[in-house]
């Protein structure tokens, strides 16, 4: 009993102490959560009563972003996408793999922030806004990356998508050795 007390009370806390820019940060990471399950999911399933599920699925990230919850939503996205693409025959447009991507990558990032903030913490705009100016800039360069690669496969034959595939492959391995510099360098300052 001492333990679900002292649980009430935390959450009381919380409640009482919150401060408007991380609500306002964990409201995002729902919508962008619930937008990216819209995307992915067919309407058969948003249309019955496993949309509770997702909404239920959806919330989790933004009350704990910290936990397993963005990574749980991020895997059920994908399971949705490959449902409609596969099992429901549904054609992959570009605008929706590009707006899934998107909402998932903001999921992901946002929730990356949220961790680091408390509920009560005073945050400038500024660095919610500088935050979400990044995200955006790395999904629009691999939106850009993504669709010139697919012109590219377009123009050859079967031999190209062997070639988009290596060149994806190189450019993750670039920005996974940029990563470890820059970490590298963080620590070093």
């Amino acid at each position: 009993m001492n333990a679900i007390s002292e649980r009430i009370r935390s959450i009381y806390t919380v409640v009482t102490r919150a401060t408007l820019a991380p609500l306002l940060l964990r409201c995002v990471i729902f919508l962008s959560g619930l937008v990216a399950f819209v995307l992915a999911y067919p309407p058969t399933i948003l249309a019955s009563r496993a949309v509770v599920l997702l909404l239920i699925v959806a919330l989790l990230p933004a009350i704990a972003p910290g936990r397993l919850w963005p990574t749980l939503t991020a895997l059920l996205t994908v399971i949705g996408w490959v449902a409609q693409t596969s099992y429901y025959g549904e054609p992959i447009a570009l605008w929706r793999l590009l707006g899934l991507a998107t909402f998932l990558y903001l999921t992901h990032s946002l929730c990356a922030l949220a961790a680091q903030l408390p509920y009560d913490a005073a945050v400038s705009p500024d660095l919610i806004a500088r935050w979400v100016v990044n995200a955006l800039a790395v999904v629009l360069a691999s939106a850009v990356l993504a669709v010139l690669l697919i012109a590219l496969t377009e123009r050859w034959d079967e031999g190209g998508y062997v070639v988009a595939a290596i060149a994806g492959l190189g450019v993750a391995a670039l920005a996974a050795s940029l990563l470890s510099w820059m970490l590298r360098r963080a620590g070093k300052e």
